[in-house]
């Protein structure tokens, strides 16, 4: 198969219009270009389940240390330690460890009653108003006190610190991320809290992280320095905010496109954790990852040169029939389970994935529990313009 430029098969995760409803391109692209290259960005494209998830796990051959998104490792900026998601072993596997003792499955589970306050308190106030906005109202609300709480951030400061994380995602319509031209952001914004915390240790994973005593790529036993620190809580901060607000904004929207599957899981409400995996499947968050290829390889006959960038199309491949037969493009929460790509796989698989589906279970059991049918009032929702993650800024919906 020849990579053609003539061809109408296109992706570029900076065209607002495609991105609008990307699925139908996705198609094209597994079935007629499994390895297309954009001239434009100068990229190279994986679409099909089983070659994005070999893909994903092939640390040695696709390299994380420049960025995982393409303008950052286009910008060949300098990426600082502790941003989990842009290491390679072994420093990421010294780092992930660190960071792994905060998301134990235990950890995890004593959340549960937390998150379901923090559901209510969102969800309570819009009963017999007739009207809920998923993101406004619930979405940007309670994985930001999760996390925070976590964290260890106060309450006073949370919609700040979120706004802050939120707005390292944020492009203009069609642009790229700051980062990309000015570095990534040192987590600065941080310091106040370590600080205190030093002061005032409490059970939270910044005292954690300060106390934390580990052994480093050097074979040196030390705790994390003050600069790793901000980055940990910095990208534990934006990454338990941004993808979850996402998941919970295609729940309103998917559901509602879908009532009869919504009223299955209202008599049904154990359906819902299949119901969110399927949710993760159909419409993920993180549409894309990239990576630098650090040696040549060959895919469907073609070559991809050492020193390219390989985008894995998670999203495409997410909806292959090849996984998810017999239609991908079907959202079908009977459907039977199969693995998913939606928190990546291999070395950089989520941390944060038990908690994702946790909160992402939690929501959709208290919304339902209040509001069993809605509306989307699709001329008022916007999508969010960054190019990293896919979801809503605004969806309004009317309840019955």
């Amino acid at each position: 198969m020849t990579i053609s430029a003539a061809s109408d098969v296109h992706y570029d995760p900076y065209d607002v219009e495609l991105n609008a409803d990307p699925y139908p391109m996705f198609k094209r692209l597994r079935e007629e270009m499994p390895l297309y290259y954009n001239e434009q960005h100068d990229f190279y494209l994986l679409s099909r389940f089983a070659d994005v998830n070999a893909g994903l796990i092939d640390k040695d051959t696709f390299i994380s240390g420049r960025g995982a998104i393409l303008e950052l490792i286009k910008a060949n900026i300098e990426i600082p330690s502790g941003v989990l998601l842009f290491e390679d072993p072994p420093v990421h596997t010294i780092h992930r460890k660190l960071l792994s003792r905060m998301f134990t499955p235990r950890k995890i589970a004593a959340l549960e009653a937390k998150v379901r306050d923090f559901c209510a308190a969102s969800l309570d106030p819009l009963i017999g108003t007739g009207k809920i906005d998923f993101i406004d109202d619930l979405g940007a609300q309670m994985p930001m006190r999760t996390i925070s709480m976590l964290l260890g951030i106060p309450e006073e400061d949370q919609e700040a610190i979120r706004d802050f994380a939120n707005e390292q995602m944020r492009t203009e319509e069609g642009g790229q991320m700051k980062a990309a031209s000015e570095g990534m952001d040192s987590g600065d914004i941080f310091g106040p809290y370590i600080d205190w915390r030093v002061e005032h240790p409490s059970d939270d994973i910044m005292t954690e992280l300060l106390n934390v005593e580990f052994v480093d790529e050097t074979g040196t036993e030390r705790k994390l320095s003050r600069d790793e620190l901000l980055m940990y809580v910095s990208v534990v901060a934006g990454a338990g905010n941004e993808t979850t607000t996402r998941l919970i904004g295609w729940t309103g929207k998917v559901l509602a496109e879908h009532p009869d599957q919504r009223r299955m899981l209202v008599e049904n409400p154990a359906l819902i954790p299949q119901a969110i995996e399927e949710l993760l499947r159909y419409e993920s968050p993180a549409p894309h990852a990239c990576r630098y290829v650090a040696r040549e390889v060959e895919y469907h006959g073609q070559k991809v040169p050492e020193g390219s960038v390989m985008m894995f199309l998670v999203g495409a491949a997410n909806r292959d029939h090849r996984q998810f037969a017999p239609d991908g493009d079907v959202f079908d929460i009977t459907r039977a389970p199969q693995p998913h790509l939606a928190f990546s796989v291999g070395t950089h698989f989520c941390l944060g994935s038990a908690l994702a589906r946790l909160e992402g279970r939690i929501a959709l059991e208290e919304i339902l529990k209040r509001f069993p049918e809605w509306e989307v009032d699709m001329s008022a929702a916007r999508l969010s313009p960054t190019s990293t993650v896919r979801g809503w800024e605004h969806l309004p919906a009317r309840t019955a």
